[in-house]
């Protein structure tokens, strides 16, 4: 009754189903592994950001790397900034998605280490190979606020360096390959500054990291594992099919001619 399932054409069949099953339920699991990733990345987001800041000295050092469970750690700093050694980012976006430059200007403490700080996005000028008008940072002594990160490497963040960009303009925040330049000990890492805000506006503040949203990847898991149970479902359809349409072919070929009158 079922000899047709070790045809050629069925026996393809059954392989495709048999191929498309545990794909779909790893794909399945591929999407739920990124939805309990980001729940996780989310609650660590809202527990750096809400804690009680911390002095940038009690988390980071020179040369230190700043490990996944402090990043966005809120922290403060004490100093005056160093805009002689201030550098623009290239290819930064504003929180509406604007192409112009991030600003980061070293902030040095009162014991003559100092501390990379970004402190936001601004517009390019006319010339994009020129430096962008940048407001002046605060003088004298500041207390800054701000969400400690990680140095940015082009493995990290799938940004290429460039080689023979224009004086203090830079592709990657990263403390390492600015303390060079800095003639003084750098912090590992830097900050993203979240207090004071500059008066007039500029530079932007960078926003802070959505820790909300969970996106789609669960409901993409419960699609995937559908989809893998509907593959049987609908493989032992079609062979009840083919079944019923063999019977009835068979039925029609046996059946005696009307008599004729």
């Amino acid at each position: 009754m079922y000899r047709f399932v070790l045809t050629r054409q069925w026996v393809c069949l059954t392989l495709v189903a048999l191929v498309l099953v545990p794909t779909m339920v790893k794909l399945g699991f591929w999407q739920f592994h990124r939805h309990e990733h980001r729940v996780a990345q989310n609650g660590l987001i809202a527990k750096n950001l809400y804690a009680e800041p911390v002095p940038v000295t009690e988390v980071t050092s020179p040369g230190h790397t700043v490990p996944r469970d402090d990043y966005w750690r809120a922290v403060t700093a004490t100093g005056t900034y160093d805009s002689a050694h201030e550098v623009v980012v290239r290819m930064r976006t504003s929180n509406d998605d604007k192409v112009g430059f991030h600003v980061v200007t070293p902030l040095v403490l009162a014991d003559g280490r100092a501390v990379l700080v970004n402190r936001g996005w601004v517009a390019g000028g006319d010339d994009p190979r020129a430096y962008p008008p940048v407001p002046a940072a605060p003088s004298g002594e500041v207390t800054v606020t701000g969400r400690l990160k990680a140095d940015e490497t082009s493995g990290g963040s799938g940004i290429k360096e460039r080689k023979g960009l224009p004086d203090r303009q830079v592709m990657l925040i990263n403390s390492g390959q600015l303390a060079a330049g800095e003639g003084r000990p750098v912090l590992g890492g830097y900050l993203e500054l979240s207090a004071p805000a500059p008066a007039d506006g500029s530079p932007e503040p960078v926003a802070e990291p959505d820790h909300d949203s969970i996106g789609a990847h669960m409901a993409y898991a419960v699609q995937w594992w559908l989809f893998a149970a509907a593959v049987p479902v609908g493989w032992v359809i079609l062979v009840r099919r083919e079944r019923r349409d063999r019977e009835e072919a068979a039925a029609k070929a046996v059946s005696p001619e009307p008599a004729s009158t």
